[in-house]
């Protein structure tokens, strides 16, 4: 089974869709566990009609931050497979049953894909250490085996998923590529992981008012993942 856990701040008009295209997945077994991290907005209200689904768990919890979230869901989880879906991610159909397949038989500990931020599609490749300690290149939402996760580190605050992706290799965990674009971002709101053109982190553009600020933060989140992973 497959454990698709979404942890949801702020995403009243998202998280539903992320929702409803989990439950469409095709030839696979889901249970999708869903933590409201003391949202704000309607979220609550959205997810009252999807409680009562049999393969749907909702759990409402006070502010604790992303990480902390996404580890509560794993461990309310019981699949074999477990996959962090953002809550404004929308998967296609058959996403599961390729990132399945793909480690099945697979020495792999994890799949992953293409995917979508707004208008912007990422090809994301094969899998090389090497180049996942020069740049973040692979999204949270891979397919994990459930043995294989070392769970987030709560202190990490930015860049989740390449700190996930180099805690997992640095214990001689691998990944598999599946080409194709299997999910995408609908980028509703402005959050912490909104792109910006990378054109845009370099001098002059770095240094313009409303640009500068994000960079900084970026910067300085960056230099965290570096120096913990001794980059």
């Amino acid at each position: 089974m497959i454990s698709v856990i979404i942890p949801s701040y702020n995403h009243a008009s998202s998280v539903g869709k992320a929702i409803d295209s989990a439950l469409s997945s095709t030839n696979v077994d889901i249970e999708i566990i869903v933590v409201n991290d003391g949202s704000s907005d309607d979220t609550k209200d959205a997810l009252r009609q999807y409680e009562e689904l049999d393969r749907v768990k909702v759990i409402h919890q006070e502010n604790r931050g992303s990480n902390p979230t996404r580890n509560r869901g794993f461990k309310e989880s019981s699949g074999d497979y477990v996959i962090f879906l953002d809550a404004d991610a929308i998967l296609v159909p058959d996403a599961l049953e390729k990132l399945e397949n793909a480690l099945i038989g697979s020495e792999a500990s994890f799949a992953y894909s293409d995917f979508r931020f707004g208008w912007k599609l990422f090809k994301t490749g094969a899998f090389d250490i090497e180049r996942l300690k020069k740049m973040n290149y692979i999204h949270t939402s891979g397919l994990i085996k459930r043995d294989d996760f070392p769970m987030f580190d709560e202190a990490v605050k930015r860049f989740q998923d390449w700190d996930l992706w180099l805690t997992m290799s640095e214990a001689g965990h691998t990944g598999v590529y599946v080409p194709g674009e299997l999910m995408s971002m609908t980028v509703e709101r402005a959050g912490i992981s909104s792109w910006l053109p990378k054109s845009w982190y370099k001098a002059p553009w770095k240094w313009l008012p409303g640009i500068s600020a994000r960079v900084k933060k970026y910067e300085a989140a960056k230099a965290v993942i570096i120096n913990k992973h001794s980059l």
